[in-house]
């Protein structure tokens, strides 16, 4: 069996607690992956309750984390559960957005110093509203990223980086971005929680995934599986629905969940997305449910169906716990080649203390290709580069592969590493790497499939990668670790 070693207390960890999400990135651009806590969801209804401060761990790099909170200029008091790095500038330094309860959302720019300056207000970002997740990614291929606000019990918002206002500089701190929701045709659910932005058709345009967040009754909780139930039977219901919101490419969406088969009550809280089965298009798993005991409903797993359609395998998969779900991450974490899924179950109360779930995914024959990406000008975690793939299928065709730098949906994060399933292919014909911050183009040919890569930016040839692969109950090693320096 694999074992992991509890170091907390070594960690400098001890006594931080009543965390209810997090989001990683290297904001300092050290190398080291950095920790954002997020407290205080849910708690708006209750006035000083809602009222805890989030916290910054900077990695120190030698196994311990520094609580910088303060000194970095985040501190605050506002109920949230919902926070995303970006580089909305595209200055190479990673920004903080934080969605808040009926509370005014933050927007931390970067001072490439340690420290940060809150600009919300001033950047045409003045949202006070109840606000449960948050995505970015950049809708209108710009090369700025753009800003999506899922809320419950109103309008949801999508947040247009028209870019600096006054004349382009090293670095600009006067910015503007604009509402467009209602005009793009982003404005429902009106009771959403879990959302993202990715290309779950591979047009290479940004589309929007947004899962409602309320059955039969207009309460706080949500109480009553009813309509839930009258889903599962082909009922008539009042409960929100998922929406998929493919890019028509224009600055507008279309809203396809019927067509594409989730036009269903699923109710998450957590949600993520990933590749199940390496045929390069993306897959999702919902994490389900409320605090009340009365909604242990099962967890959801949608499979695409070639941009098609998604297929319900909740049930073939095994996924489908009856636990309150929460974070989900997808990644291949014995580096077989294949992606796993880790997600938080259990809720906020003692008696709904559940394990969390590990699924070992079983593999497939489809090809893969790994990418690490490395920022040197852009930003180091490479967050919002964009990513084509061009691989000759069997039948000699053509086709093309798209995805972005992201650690995945809200509530639930992945690794930056980008892990591409290639279906039944011959050959990688061509990767081409879109760096945000130069706007510049790296291409590389003829890379081998099932390989893993590190690219740093501008680099002319990528690096091969090799991790050590194990059986999560034997432990057996398939072949050997090479550490490599990512500069």
């Amino acid at each position: 069996m694999v074992h992991l070693r509890k170091k907390t207390i070594e960690a400098g960890l001890e006594g931080l607690v009543g965390g209810l999400n997090m989001v990683h990135a290297d904001y300092n651009n050290d190398g080291h992956m950095d920790v954002f806590i997020l407290r205080g969801g849910w708690f708006s209804e209750f006035g000083e309750l809602g009222k805890i401060p989030n916290s910054l761990l900077r990695n120190n790099g030698n196994e311990t984390f520094s609580d910088i909170t303060e000194s970095a200029g985040l501190l605050s008091y506002y109920p949230t559960q919902t926070a995303v790095w970006w580089d909305y500038n595209n200055d190479g330094w990673l920004d903080l957005f934080i969605g808040n309860e009926k509370n005014p959302c933050e927007l931390y720019r970067n001072n490439r110093d340690g420290t940060f300056t809150e600009c919300a207000k001033s950047v045409g970002i003045d949202v006070s509203k109840f606000v449960k997740g948050v995505t970015s990614g950049d809708y209108n291929n710009d090369g700025r990223p753009d800003l999506f606000l899922s809320i419950f019990g109103a309008s949801n918002m999508l947040f247009q980086n028209d870019g600096p206002i006054s004349e382009p500089s090293d670095y600009p701190k006067d910015w503007k971005f604009t509402e467009l929701g209602e005009k793009a045709g982003l404005s429902e659910p009106k009771y959403s929680f879990p959302t993202r932005f990715w290309d779950f058709n591979n047009d290479g345009w940004e589309d929007i995934f947004v899962c409602g967040y309320r059955t039969d009754g207009e309460g706080y909780l949500n109480n009553g599986v009813a309509g839930i139930v009258a889903d599962y039977l082909d009922r008539p219901h009042k409960a929100e629905t998922m929406r998929l919101y493919r890019n028509k490419g224009d600055g507008t969406f279309d809203e396809v969940s019927e067509s594409m088969n989730l036009d269903k009550v699923v109710l998450g809280m957590g949600c993520n997305y990933g590749d199940l089965d390496n045929d390069g298009w993306l897959d999702f798993y919902v994490g389900t449910g409320n605090p009340s005991f009365a909604m242990l409903i099962p967890n959801r797993m949608f499979r695409n169906e070639k941009g098609k359609l998604f297929q319900d395998v909740t049930t073939s998969g095994g996924f489908g716990h009856l636990q309150k779900g929460h974070g989900v991450s997808f990644g291949d974490i014995d580096h077989d080649g294949d992606q796993d899924i880790y997600s938080v179950i259990g809720g906020a109360f003692t008696g709904d203390n559940y394990m969390n779930v590990l699924f070992e995914n079983p593999g497939n024959e489809n090809k893969w290709l790994t990418l690490k990406l490395v920022g040197q000008a852009s930003n180091r975690s490479a967050l919002g580069s964009r990513i084509k793939v061009i691989v000759t299928t069997q039948d000699g065709s053509k086709r093309m592969i798209h995805r972005t730098v992201s650690a995945g949906g809200s509530f639930g994060a992945s690794p930056f590493r980008q892990e591409i399933g290639l279906g039944k292919v011959k050959s990688i014909n061509s990767v081409e790497i879109f760096w945000p911050y130069s706007g510049e183009k790296q291409i590389y040919h003829n890379l081998d499939t099932n390989t893993c890569y590190l690219i740093k930016e501008n680099d002319k040839q990528p690096q091969k990668l090799t991790f050590e692969s194990f059986d999560f109950q034997k432990r057996n090693v398939r072949h050997d670790h090479e550490k490599i320096d990512e500069g």
